[in-house]
């Protein structure tokens, strides 16, 4: 076998220069932070120029180059010896996404696909099962299923660990990797392997893919004595649009108070969580702060403008452990400027970062990587904390199953039979009825 000095200078540096592009193509990217989340999320971020960052010293640039060598050197040993053929490319991409993912379980190296994957997410549409999916210690965990799609009429759960997909263990497979093995063309099937809490033994769910198209706000309407109920689903573009109109009508139904429903809302995009707080805040009002490492990133304070709906009508956010990114950063700024009451469940805690820097065009492929992570106005850090409710109302799995299927036929009564109907008749909230409860006492001392 040649050692390093064996290998012909020409390979050398045709090898280095192929890794020099890969290492240091983003040197002048355009930074787009994401609320969240991708997969879960996942995100199409706002645009923010990218922070600027001091050159490197002379040491550090000869590192640079020492530990690149050695990288080329690899590859083409791999490329040479390895026991089943690869490319270069296969090998280079192999190693970029080591690379990433060896920061946190958020960042990777994404390749064409799945750059693109992430870029569909924010249209609301896509080809799979309908389940937001993230890292829980290191495990790939179910943030929450989609309402009306296969995973949530199979059954799947908040909290489910996914340990197989098609029977290939999902033990350090990246989030991205995931994403595409459970997305696949309609009426195809794909089997994943639960744990869930509380139950001895994993098991199987073959699932029939089909296109899945997510809705911003549901279930708009007036519950009772001029309470009005909003549920949104996540924080897409079009997501404060939406928002909008569902206000507009329910103002004009005489609206006095509003339940914001967040329940396993997994976020969505950062500008989304921003433009919907502030419809309810006062302009000026402290939504979130973004906080990189010192030097790196400076801390980025997001407030409200002026397009603020109500900021006298009372509220309460309904949260649970399936609320996640945007959804924790409407929360918080809600409940910090004592602007709403939160009902529920403590959250996911899903509070960091993710920029999406593309690289140069003909890859067609990017990097995301954490930057910052959140802080509500009142500098409580939310990743892996979650933020807790100030009145705390809990279910268990079972009842919010029932939950989920009573409020599926209230939004759309069409997609259930008779029977069906009668079997949710008696199904209660008990979230929903004691924000409902707190709203009125509100309203009887306004």
């Amino acid at each position: 076998m040649k050692t390093r000095e064996d290998v012909p200078p020409n390979r050398r540096n045709m090898a280095l220069k192929v890794i020099f592009l890969c290492a240091f193509v983003m040197a002048g990217a355009i930074c787009r932070p994401a609320a969240c989340d991708t997969p879960a999320a996942p995100p199409q971020p706002g645009r923010e120029t990218a922070t600027q960052t001091q050159p490197a010293s002379t040491n550090d640039r000869d590192v640079i180059y020492e530990q690149v060598e050695l990288l080329a050197e690899i590859a083409m040993h791999i490329k040479r010896y390895y026991v089943t053929e690869k490319s270069y490319k296969e090998i280079m991409a192999g190693a970029l996404h080591g690379m990433l993912q060896n920061l946190d379980p958020h960042s990777d190296f994404l390749e064409e696909e799945a750059y693109k994957n992430m870029q569909e997410d924010t249209s609301g549409k896509f080809s799979g099962i309908g389940i937001h999916i993230g890292m829980e210690d290191g495990v790939l965990t179910v943030i929450a299923p989609i309402e009306d799609t296969p995973a949530f009429r199979a059954g799947l759960q908040s909290g489910d660990r996914i340990l197989a997909i098609d029977g290939e263990r999902t033990l350090n497979l990246p989030l991205n990797e995931a994403v595409k093995k459970l997305r696949g063309p309609r009426e195809t099937k794909v089997t994943v392997t639960i744990a869930r809490q509380n139950e001895d033994e994993p098991r199987d769910v073959t699932i029939i893919r089909d296109e899945i198209e997510v809705p911003n706000v549901k279930g708009a309407r007036i519950i009772e004595d001029g309470i009005g109920y909003i549920r949104i689903t996540q924080f897409s573009a079009t997501a404060p649009e939406d928002l909008q109109q569902a206000l507009d009508k329910l103002t004009q139904q005489g609206m006095k108070a509003l339940i914001l429903d967040l329940r396993h809302n997994p976020g969505g995009l950062l500008k989304a969580a921003i433009e919907t707080a502030q419809k309810f805040l006062k302009p000026g009002a402290l939504i979130v702060t973004t906080r990189g490492r010192q030097g790196a990133s400076p801390a980025m304070e997001s407030r409200a403008g002026g397009s603020y709906h109500n900021t006298d009508m009372p509220m309460a956010v309904l949260i649970n452990g399936g609320s996640a990114s945007a959804s924790e950063i409407v929360a918080g700024a809600l409940r910090d400027n004592k602007r709403a009451a939160l009902v529920g469940e403590t959250t996911f805690g899903k509070g960091s970062v993710q920029s999406v820097i593309p690289l140069r065009p003909d890859s067609q492929a990017a990097i995301r990587i954490t930057t910052a992570l959140y802080y509500t106005p009142s500098g409580r850090q939310i990743h892996d904390k979650g933020i807790e409710p100030d009145i705390p109302v809990y279910v268990t799995p079972q009842e919010w199953q029932k939950i989920q299927m009573r409020r599926a036929h209230i939004e759309n009564p069409a997609l259930f039979s008779e029977e069906e109907k009668k079997s949710l008749a008696d199904v209660v909230d008990p979230q929903l009825q004691r924000a409902v409860d707190l709203l009125k006492a509100l309203l009887a001392i306004k």
